[in-house]
């Protein structure tokens, strides 16, 4: 297993539409294994494979409390196959947009269809932080932020706050 890097805002990475995967094999069970380390060592409950620069249909998902054992689940090309009409409220975080939080509504339960990392098909009925995550995490796979949520007066003050601090980390002004 090894730690990948995690891309943030504003990497145009992170607006693409990951490709379905074909195969469930070795090299993606290794990259699934890579995934769950670095989303626990982040500290994170979801990571899509596209944060991590890779735009495949894959994303894992850990909702156990600090004094849990850790239980990850991998979803391979997931899709929602069901959305409640009741609506919950969650305060969100990225990974890929560090230190931010906004409140996002999406529906309260879910039911997804994807592979595992065996490649066989499974079906989740999810409520509450784990509904939340994976349609979080799903979105990732579509290019799609939770900023997208919020309105656009916020969303423009996030990007250009990251687009000024990457520009900054690039401009040779840091000293190694």
């Amino acid at each position: 297993m090894a730690l990948r890097s995690i891309i943030t805002l504003p990497d145009p990475k992170l607006r693409l539409v990951s490709k379905k995967i074909e195969r469930v094999d070795d090299d993606l069970r290794r990259f699934i294994d890579d995934l769950i380390e670095t989303m626990h060592e982040a500290p994170g409950v979801g990571l899509a494979g596209i944060q991590v620069g890779e735009p495949i249909r894959a994303l894992v998902v850990d909702v156990a409390k600090k004094e849990e054992t850790p239980d990850p689940q991998v979803f391979i090309n997931p899709e929602i196959v069901w959305s409640s009409e009741e609506r919950s409220t969650y305060e969100e975080g990225c990974l890929s947009i560090p230190e931010y939080y906004a409140e996002v509504e999406r529906p309260a339960s879910v039911r997804a269809r994807a592979l595992d990392r065996e490649g066989k098909m499974r079906e989740v009925m999810a409520e509450g932080l784990l509904a939340t995550v994976l349609q979080h995490e799903i979105d990732h796979l579509n290019g799609v932020l939770f900023i997208d949520y919020i309105s656009k007066l916020k969303r423009d003050r996030v990007i250009k706050k990251f687009q000024k601090a990457a520009k900054r980390a690039g401009d040779g002004s840091h000293v190694l």
